[in-house]
């Protein structure tokens, strides 16, 4: 197969195969550039093999683009990265890499093209298409990459327990390429899994990260999230999820299992959003109903509080997961948190006050926790799910109705802890927290409006009634 005539018309081609030559060495496109073009997928990352340096080979080609381009060298890998019209192009000598078994860090050697692709995590991904002058387009498919595509299947070039023994990660990766492209893990490939992993464990969490978002933002994460769980790697990297599974039933009575829920809801969620961290809130959103689950003999199963406790168990799955310990995660935990209370105010009888309240918690992501919402109603009753996604679309009517009045999502104190210590004279103390806790409330409660001079009033009453005398008496 030759690809001389379906190459993209790249000019960094070009300026590769005069470099190439310049320096008498061979190079090769490889890997994922070299599988999306077969699948037709657009790819803007470019990875270049080089027999001989590929630093060298990286300098030399910089040097035949327009305008001045940055040689990114990174020596210690024997890598180097150029951009050059929206394209980033990694540059890399042909390698052999072997890894010692307690270590994540490879011992890597100069090496052949076949020992390079032989050294690929999958035959999908060991493809490479020469960019030499004499033998320019030729695809190199020493171990059926196009067959697999075609078959749309997962699998090692080499036995997988040498392939997974080398670098453990690729186990995840394999998930991850069957997720993303909706392929099956070959059967041999997929025990290869079973049987080695628990050498994920000398991974680094960062990576192992970074592997699990791709899952959880690939079209059909729930797919995924199942492949992990049978091969047995969701046990070792995210055991609370599993511990969502299972299904119980007492006295005739009995729950969902929201191990499936869950991912349903991911799915649901994936269908309006390619937010990684709404799809985390969708993941977290139950965690905690193990812990919270009891039985009631006149209800039924109950998971009382499991929001709460979900919200509070968010912060350590995300240390332990190596993910961003900042807003990403309070988000999350916000939703984790709110996400049962829009069910609350389907009730006709909801008051101003419990509106004002919820749009006071969510600010601006009100629309991300009804997403989540929405995505939540898993019910196989369709007229169920008809009536519940009413109920939001008029529990969404009245918090937009009450937001146009009264601005609630933007709140910000309007009669701040300065007002009040300049207004009675004081320093930083407890009076000063309970009158700003009481002027919120007050608004919230739609006693007063949430503007500045009826705040104001308000605190100068709340004060009085402490006992303090106010030595400002106007705005």
């Amino acid at each position: 197969m030759n690809f001389s005539d379906t190459l993209p018309t790249l000019s960094i081609f070009k300026a590769i195969t005069q470099s190439a030559r310049d320096l008498n060495v061979e190079a090769y496109l490889v890997g994922g550039y070299v599988r999306d073009l077969i699948l037709k997928r657009t790819s803007n990352d470019i990875d270049v093999v080089c027999v001989g340096s590929g630093i060298a080979l990286a300098e030399k080609v910089a040097g035949y683009c327009t305008g001045h381009v940055d040689v990114g060298v990174f020596k210690n890998f024997g890598t180097a990265q150029i951009k050059t019209d929206g394209l980033e192009v990694e540059f890399v000598g042909a390698r052999r890499e072997s890894y010692q078994r307690d270590s994540r860090k490879p011992i890597v050697e100069d090496g052949t093209l076949e020992d390079d692709q032989n050294r690929r995590d999958f035959t999908i991904n060991a493809m490479s298409i020469a960019l030499n002058e004499a033998n320019f387009g030729q695809l190199i498919d020493p171990f059926d990459g196009v067959g697999d595509l075609r078959r749309r299947i997962i699998k090692t070039p080499l036995a997988p327990e040498a392939t997974f023994s080398d670098d453990p990660l690729r186990m995840m990766r394999a998930v991850r390429f069957a997720a993303q492209l909706n392929f099956d893990i070959e059967p041999d490939t997929f025990e290869g899994i079973v049987r080695m992993k628990d050498r994920i464990g000398i991974v680094s969490g960062e990576r192992i990260a970074e592997e699990l978002n791709k899952i959880v933002l690939s079209p059909t994460p729930s797919y995924g999230f199942k492949l992990l769980h049978q091969c047995g790697l969701l046990q070792i990297v995210f055991p609370e999820f599993v511990e969502l599974l299972g299904a119980q039933t007492q006295d005739g009575k009995g729950h969902k299992d929201n191990f499936y829920h869950t991912l349903q809801v991911l799915d649901n969620i994936s269908k309006h959003t390619d937010d990684l961290w709404l799809r985390w809130a969708a993941i977290l959103h139950d965690i905690a109903k193990p812990a919270t689950k009891r039985f009631d003999p006149k209800v039924g199963w109950t998971f009382h509080g499991h929001e709460d406790l979900g919200a509070r168990m968010t912060p350590n799955i995300f240390k332990k997961l190596k993910l961003p310990m900042n807003e990403k995660m309070r988000f999350v935990q916000k939703l984790v948190r709110l996400h049962l209370r829009p069910i609350a105010l389907t009730k006709e009888t909801v008051t101003d006050s419990a509106l004002r309240r919820l749009l006071y918690e969510t600010g601006p992501d009100l629309e991300a926790l009804m997403t989540l919402c929405r995505a939540d109603i898993t019910s196989k009753n369709s007229e169920k799910v008809k009536r519940y996604l009413q109920n939001f679309d008029h529990v969404e009517r009245k918090l937009y109705d009450l937001e146009a009045r009264d601005q609630i999502r933007n709140f910000q104190p309007v009669v701040t802890g300065e007002h009040i210590m300049a207004a009675f004279g004081l320093q930083p103390s407890a009076e000063v927290g309970v009158i700003k806790t009481n002027i919120r409330e007050a608004i919230l409660d739609g006693i007063i409006a949430n503007e500045y001079h009826a705040a104001w009033a308000f605190m100068l009453a709340e004060g009085q009634k402490l006992g303090l005398t106010p030595i400002e008496n106007h705005p």
